[in-house]
């Protein structure tokens, strides 16, 4: 994609938008990720019950999964702009300055902790020693993180197409090395239970969970702490509209819900599976969760298939990051070249991997994140949504033409006074702020847009709303044209050398489920380690020369029978 196509002051236009599986794939690749082993294995060292674990994950899960399907995609396929573009159209530039450092530092330390990820895997081959303190200790883990983070920014420097290429290929084999990883683990924590000899039933596996996985120690976080805070963790990006940018390309809204592979895959069955491995790895080195990395817990369970899981996993979550990243600060001046952005975005945020402090506090740190950028996106659902229905008038104070819109500012700086004062305070648990500062964020933006002249009415109001009915009204004239001339199309024929390499990789998946059930019934690590490492390679060669060739020859279809290129 162009400069002009991943930043526009403009709606995207109806050739730029993107299949359904492009998103599929982009979330289950991006919540299917490093983070996870983090996340799981905290889970444990909390000492919730296993019951409040499983059902505050599904509960919570399921609100983020609303909120991008009945908030986020809706705005973002009926404005078709970044988060930066119309937050920009809605308060003015000088709003949009101050939000997008903001917002860019925030997204640049946020995949400074995926890199540091990757990195704590890697470290393992060179025998440097983990890195649990906010600083790092050797200097060989410095290294490894520059490196891993120079494959990672050059990868999201290539786009939103490239970064969910990535995606594609790598979900399905991070998915199933959870799962493999949780079975591997399974028979020590069995041994080690004295009431259970074998998991016969969803009582039995409670029985071990509770025992030696997610042990109830009496602690002041329960169900709904746990359910809370996985409605958070993705807040900047839903509530706070961050995926705006990535789901302006999607060709209609119903598409937000490929958010749910990415919820219940990644934040409900890799949270419990890496808190499996978390638990069991710890027993095994006769260590606790707390004095253990992510690369050494995937080590522990999958061998040196777990060093590549934990690689891949916080890879495909800090590239779509950085380039979350390098939008926020190209809105700065958006006829910047985003490559070049994006490139300084990863070499920042490089340097930040190198310093672990957010990996070792990353549960506060996502928290505190959407907390910080949700004030904004209450705004932003107030004025596209809400303030119509009281007679208000959509981008009023671009028609007065300030270049800051106050309401905002005023609104976002005391929401999150409020939320820092009952944060403070003890009155709520930082994880339980959302709807409040989310319902004082609406009621005091309406009264102070109210007062500023929202209410009253503006000449250039009608003909902007009649252009912008034009513009959808041509965006869903092309789209029916185009999904008809796709469901006339011959099916996709797919030349010799593409389809062995999809049955290979589909074989070599088969291969990884095999041996992850035959560990499970003979615990045998040692031989489960060996192996493993075969078809995972096989799997990453097969899938990227087909996934590769397979999208070339679509475009290609794509070319000559709708006339456009993506």
């Amino acid at each position: 994609m162009t400069v002009a196509q991943e930043f526009e002051m403009q709606p995207v236009a109806p050739q730029q938008l993107q299949e359904a599986r492009k998103f599929a794939a982009s979330y289950a690749g991006e919540h299917v990720a490093g983070t996870e082993f983090v996340i799981g294995a905290l889970f444990v060292a909390w000492g919730v019950g296993t019951m409040d674990i499983l059902y505050g994950l599904l509960l919570g899960n399921l609100l983020a999964v609303l909120t991008w399907g009945l908030i986020t995609a809706p705005i973002a396929t009926d404005t078709r702009l970044t988060l930066y573009a119309y937050l920009e159209k809605i308060a003015g530039p000088g709003t949009i300055k101050l939000y997008s450092v903001i917002n860019g530092i925030l997204f640049a330390v946020l995949a400074g902790a995926m890199i540091t990820v990757s990195a704590s895997a890697v470290r393992i081959l060179f025998g440097i020693p983990p890195q649990v303190n906010w600083y790092p200790t050797d200097l060989g883990f410095i290294c490894v993180a520059v490196a891993v983070g120079a494959v990672v920014t050059l990868v999201a420097a290539k786009g939103f197409k490239k970064v969910a290429h990535f995606a594609e290929i790598c979900a399905p084999w991070m998915i199933l090395m959870f799962i493999a990883g949780a079975l591997a683990m399974m028979p020590l924590l069995i041994d080690a239970a004295s009431a259970v000899s074998s998991i016969g039933s969803f009582a039995d596996f409670v029985t071990v969970a509770d025992a030696y996985i997610w042990v109830d120690t009496g602690s002041d976080i329960g169900f709904w702490h746990v359910a809370a805070f996985a409605w958070i963790c993705n807040l900047a990006m839903h509530g706070s509209m961050g995926d705006m940018t990535l789901l302006r390309f999607a060709k209609y809204a119903r598409y937000g819900y490929f958010s749910a592979l990415g919820m219940f895959i990644g934040h409900y069955l890799a949270w419990v599976c890496a808190g499996i491995m978390g638990a069991g790895a710890a027993l095994l080195v006769r260590s606790t969760v707390s004095q253990m990395d992510a690369g050494e817990v995937a080590y522990q369970a999958l061998g040196v298939s777990g060093i590549l899981a934990v690689i891949i996993a916080g890879w495909t979550t800090s590239n779509p990051t950085i380039y979350r990243a390098g939008l926020a600060f190209q809105s700065l001046n958006y006829k910047w070249d985003l490559t070049r952005v994006t490139l300084v975005t990863g070499a920042v945020t490089t340097v930040i991997a190198c310093f672990p402090f957010v990996f070792t506090k990353l549960l506060s740190f996502v928290g505190i994140m959407g907390l910080m950028l949700v004030p904004v996106g209450a705004v932003i659902v107030t004025e596209h949504w809400i303030m119509p229905m009281f007679g208000m008038t959509r981008y009023w104070s671009k028609y007065r033409q300030n270049r800051t819109n106050l309401a905002a500012v005023i609104t976002w700086l005391a929401s999150l006074a409020l939320a820092f004062f009952l944060e403070q305070s003890g009155t709520l648990h930082l994880f339980f702020l959302l709807i409040p500062i989310w319902v004082f964020a609406t009621a005091l933006y309406l009264i102070l847009a109210s007062a500023m002249g929202a209410s009253n009415k503006y000449q250039e109001a009608e003909p902007a709303e009649e252009a912008e009915r034009l513009r959808k009204q041509e965006e869903n004239i092309f789209l029916d044209g185009a999904s008809a001339a796709e469901s006339t199309n011959e099916p996709l024929s797919l030349n010799t050398g593409v389809r062995i390499a999809r049955w290979v990789s589909v074989l070599s998946l088969l291969a990884c489920a095999v041996l992850a059930i035959n560990v499970y019934g003979s615990g045998d690590l040692v031989s489960f380690h060996q192996w493993l490492i075969l078809p995972s390679l096989t799997y990453f060669v097969s899938a990227t020369y087909w996934i590769i060739n397979k999208e070339k020859q679509i475009d290609l279809q794509k070319n000559s029978s709708v006339g456009f290129s993506q």
